[in-house]
């Protein structure tokens, strides 16, 4: 006899509930592919606007998984293998993006890199180097949001995985760079995939912070939510293709992580 025969039937207290929540979840996404003009996909995709924004949002997010392995590793690692003062500060200001409105993330961007923000006069002031309204501001701006999820993703491999296998490796008389490099980071491999495809589908779509301190400029700023917001106003047919481009994206992230979140343990 299965568990649930021996607990008896489902409360409709709950099952009530629980189908209006699946229904709120999962009715949307019917009715989007539903009402997705797929007689004229091929030819909205390969107008010039959809082209161009889907090529800048290729390219921030490979490069905000790119930043994200070159800067974020090294800071999961510090966090999960370096007792210092204060680590518990820093880990909490390193998720404050995870829960920041998206538009108060761009707004922080300003402050620091804009024009006469606290990193950005001097930048302009002395390099003539410009950040706000440019394609390098969309890539920093993906980047903010997104390296938390990777952050916490290779910080959770790295504890689980313990340290005994970096002792084991110190008594060997590795160095830490040595025991990094072939120890922790091959075991917190996991980790790294799945941390790598969290940010690069949260820089698929990200819109707040974007459209904040990058603008909505086409062909230098305008990534595929910054398109959508624009042509649901004007087309809301090209708004709901290229809706269906970053479902189908956003479907595919999921099942590569299905064993992740998808399986019982």
């Amino acid at each position: 006899m299965s568990s649930g025969a021996r607990l008896g039937r489902a409360p409709l207290v709950l099952l009530v509930p629980a189908a209006l929540a699946a229904l709120l979840l999962v009715v949307p996404l019917i009715t989007l592919v539903a009402d997705t003009p797929w007689g004229r996909l091929g030819e909205q995709l390969t107008s010039q606007a959809v082209r161009d924004a889907l090529w800048l949002t290729s390219l921030a997010s490979v490069l905000t998984v790119v930043l994200c392995l070159l800067l974020g590793t090294p800071l999961a690692w510090v966090l999960a293998r370096v007792d210092f003062p204060g680590r518990s500060l820093v880990r909490a200001a390193v998720l404050v993006p995870l829960v920041l409105p998206p538009v108060v993330a761009g707004v922080a961007l300003v402050t620091a890199l804009g024009r006469n923000g606290f990193v950005g006069r001097p930048l302009d002031a002395v390099f003539g180097i410009t950040v706000p309204f440019t394609t390098t501001a969309v890539v920093i701006a993906h980047t903010f949001v997104s390296m938390p999820f990777y952050v916490l993703s290779v910080e959770g491999a790295l504890r689980s995985s313990g340290e005994e296998y970096d002792a084991v490796a110190a008594t060997l008389g590795a160095d830490r760079w040595t025991t990094f490099r072939r120890v922790t980071l091959p075991l917190a491999l996991p980790g790294v995939l799945a941390g790598s495809a969290l940010a690069w589908a949260r820089s698929l779509g990200e819109f707040g912070a974007t459209i904040t301190f990058a603008g909505n400029f086409p062909g230098t700023t305008q990534t595929m939510p910054s398109l959508i917001y624009t042509q649901l106003q004007s087309d809301p047919l090209v708004a709901r293709t290229v809706s269906m481009v970053l479902l189908v994206v956003s479907v595919l992230v999921l099942t590569l992580l299905r064993n992740r979140w998808l399986t019982r343990p």
